[in-house]
Formats: C-alpha cells, structure tokens, sequence
C-alpha cells in the first residue's frame, strides 16, 4: 500500500498497524504531508469549524525534583532561575485571564513537593470559586492516585501529562534511571479511569527517536483514548545533556499533528508554543495540519524567561492581552476564530463518508 493509501485509510479505519505507520512516517514527502494536512483540516472543521480554543497557562513553579536529560526545568541545571508564584499571584494571572475571555486555564509546573495536595486543592477551589463557568486544566507530572482524585474532587477538570515516549528502551535514554515509562503510562491509565479529561503528547525528533518509536506513540494514543493530545518538536536547551542534539523538524511535527487528527478526529490538540518557536509561522501551519487549541501565557511576565524548558521560547516578554490579541490576529489571517468557551472534549459520531 502507498503512502496515500494508507493515509486514506488512517481517515476510514481511524488505525493503522504498527508497520504501516512506521512506513508512513519514515517514508512520507511533502506531497504526502500536504495531503494528509487537508484531510486532518476537513476532520477538524467537520467537528470544530473553524473555532480555535484557547487555553490561559500559568506556570507557577520552575522547581523540579526530576532530572530529565533534555528539559531546562531539571534538577542539575545549577543555572536555572527558579520561583514560585504564591496563591495570591496564580489568582491574579486567572482573573486577568478571565477579564481576557479565557474560560480554560491551565496551571504547569516542575514535579515541586512545595506545593501539596492541600496547597494545591485550596488553590483549584479558589479559582473554580471564582470563576465556576471556568474548566481548569493540571499539568503537575506524576503523582499518586489518591493526589489526583483529591484534585479532582477539588475541582480540577483535565490532566495533561505527556508519556514522552511510549517505548520503554528509548524512554529510559531520555530520563534517570528512577524515571520508568510504565509507570508515567500507569499514571495516565489512572486519570482516565477516575474521571479527568486527560491528556497526553511525546516529543518529535527527541533524540535516539525512530520512526518505530513515533508508530509506538501511535499506538500508545489509539489504546488510551485520551481527550487531548499534545506534541511539539524536541528543542535543545542548553544547560541539560542533549544540548548539541538536533532540534526536531517542523515538517514532522505538523505530519504527526495531521495523522493524530485523522486517528482521532475530536481530540484536542494544541499548536504549542514550541512549533511557534521553530518557526514564525509554525502555530499557523499547526492549525492548519488539524490542530483546533492554542496556549498563550498569562504567567506575570516577570517569571516567563524563568520557565525555560527549551531554547529561545516565544512570548516570554508579552503581556498577557498583548499575547492573546497577536494569537487572534494570526488565527484571522488563516482563516480561524479565537473563541472563548471552555473547549471542552465531546463524544461525537463521525461520520466517515
């Protein structure tokens, strides 16, 4: 079967095996790519139209325990300048953010045993306090199952935690011995099994990365069914080990965004601020390879040059409005809307033609 044809078939059968994805994304040209593009952007306008969901991040701690070989944020990064935002700081980012028209915001951090559970309910509590037509998004790495149910309970709607890499061997030349793949997939399985809408993503072109390890991914996504899905293209930061590695490729980055759509044609999936940073206009061509959510930064400005997971990171010095409204005028210019609505996941019935 030829690219296209299986491409085709991704869109009807909504599966490949692992062999037809590794052939697809080993093999795939510009043509295949810009195929693929057009059929994940009429996957996403049959379900989305052209909405594009924005989400308000606040990152609110740069202090990690972890010592992941490719992040900025890592424990041995003796350079990193570290903070953390108080109770008090992280309201004031959402009820900016609310006076903006976001209706998402998504708090991230490093892996920072500072805040705890309590800390962290009372917080959640707070902005749904606040704000109750809001859905709040956690991205705070691994943690018990108990801890997540507590968030959970607390208010707390989505989870992101990207398993980085479904296969085991490769997962374990990106991170510390004490760091295991299955153990990140556990922690996946169980926010989906209690109840959060949980996201997932990898990195593309992360280094010692094959095409059989980006078909795994795949696979990995097709099994756990998640709500949202997010990817960027590996960036070098140069404090951390793989400093000399390679930048992953926009191109493959946009194919992988446009075959996850044709996988799983209702998912939430971001054009990151990572595709915005290999390229110009890498948050417009996301969108247009099927993308349907962007993330802007409502993080006091004073802290974002802080949060540095990789080189040369876009909308550091932005504020907020001034980072939302430049979002808008670049999804206008292709096209698209900005919309302010919590974007919620929806089970549909696609109707595959």
């Amino acid at each position: 079967m030829n690219n296209r044809e299986l491409i085709e078939k991704l869109k009807s059968e909504r599966a490949l095996s692992k062999d037809e994805f590794t052939q697809l994304i080993s093999t795939y040209t510009k043509e295949d790519r810009e195929f693929a593009a057009k059929l994940a952007r009429e996957e996403a306008n049959m379900v989305f139209g052209k909405k594009i969901f924005v989400r308000g991040l606040i990152e609110f701690s740069s202090y990690c325990k972890n010592d992941c070989y490719y992040c900025g944020l890592r424990r041995s990064n003796i350079n990193a300048e570290r903070y953390r935002l108080s109770k008090e700081d992280i309201l004031r980012c959402a009820d900016e953010g609310y006076e903006l028209g976001f209706r998402t915001f998504v708090l991230q951090s490093g892996e920072d045993g500072y805040y705890t559970d309590e800390i962290l309910c009372d917080i959640v509590k707070s902005i749904k306090g606040a704000h109750s037509d809001c859905a709040i998004t956690l991205s705070l790495g691994e943690r018990s199952e108990e801890s997540y149910q507590r968030l959970l309970d607390a208010g707390a709607d989505r989870y992101l935690l990207r398993h980085e890499t479904a296969n085991a061997e490769h997962y374990a030349r990106l991170h510390p011995k004490n760091l295991k793949a299955e153990h990140r997939q556990e922690c996946l399985r169980t926010l989906k099994r209690i109840g959060y809408q949980t996201g997932c993503g990898f990195m593309v072109g992360s280094p010692f990365q094959t095409a059989e390890n980006l078909a795994e991914d795949m696979l990995f996504i097709k099994r756990l069914d998640p709500e949202m899905v997010g990817i960027g293209p590996f960036i070098p930061q140069h404090d951390t080990p793989f400093r000399d590695e390679q930048k992953g490729s926009l191109e493959d980055t946009l194919f992988m965004l446009s075959l996850i759509r044709l996988m799983k044609p209702n998912v939430l999936l971001p054009a990151t601020t990572a595709l915005g940073t290999i390229s110009p206009i890498g948050r417009e061509q996301g969108i247009l390879a099927g993308a349907n959510v962007v993330m802007p930064n409502l993080s006091p400005t004073e802290v974002r040059s802080k949060y540095l997971l990789y080189d040369n990171k876009i909308c550091t010095g932005d504020e907020s409005a001034q980072c939302k409204e430049c979002l808008n005028n670049r999804m206008k210019s292709i096209g698209y809307e900005i919309v302010t609505d919590r974007g919620d996941y929806q089970e549909l019935t696609i109707d595959n033609g």
